[in-house]
């Protein structure tokens, strides 16, 4: 990916991008385990999961960015 594709991702979806770059991974796609569609993971396991489903692949993301971002803030007090 190119360094403007790249910034494009991490203005649209800061929290994400500061999750990814710095904190842990994120797992899209249905797992029986979790019940839900996207995850948020660290080294400890699963600190955020998403719904069951959604509609489109921008509503994970969108639903992603905000459930990282409020984790982010209540947890770890970044302020993004």
């Amino acid at each position: 990916m190119t360094k403007s594709k790249a910034n494009i991702v991490a203005n649209t979806y800061p929290s994400l991008a500061l999750w990814l770059e710095t904190y842990g991974t994120v797992e899209f796609g249905y797992c029986s385990q979790s019940r839900s569609f996207v995850r948020a993971l660290d080294e400890g396991g699963m600190v955020w999961k998403g719904r069951p489903s959604y509609n489109s692949f921008d509503e994970a993301l969108v639903d992603c960015e905000a459930g990282i971002g409020r984790w982010l803030r209540e947890e770890l007090g970044e302020n993004i």
